[in-house]
């Protein structure tokens, strides 16, 4: 249902949130991968982006498929369950380049849900 949806949705952008302010003060992926309460603050956001994910609606995945989502999902797997063998240089990379973008792609979603 709608509201159930809605709040995956603005959980995803909280968890954005969380890890833009996470990372702000860090200027590349060695500096943040040391920082250990940041770097560990910020995959547990992912962790919950992907679980927010799990829980959306197949249809609506599917009607709203410019949005990888299960890229995504795949990512918190990786996170999850090969937390050591995570590529700072990777994330550094995905939090950069990918987060503000999905974000927008978020926001969009929830107005046409309005």
């Amino acid at each position: 249902n709608m509201s159930k949806i809605k709040f995956s949705l603005l959980s995803i952008i909280e968890a954005i949130d969380k890890i833009e302010l996470y990372t702000k003060e860090f200027d590349d992926s060695e500096m943040f991968y040391y920082d250990q309460k940041s770097f560990d603050a910020t995959m547990m956001q992912f962790i919950i982006i992907g679980e927010m994910i799990s829980k959306l609606d197949e249809n609506f995945k599917e009607k709203n498929s410019n949005i990888p989502w299960s890229k995504i999902k795949d990512f918190r797997n990786i996170v999850a369950h090969n937390y050591f063998g995570i590529d700072s240089d990777e994330i550094w990379e995905i939090i950069t380049k990918k987060i503000k973008p999905l974000k927008h792609d978020i926001f969009l979603l929830l107005k046409e849900l309005q």
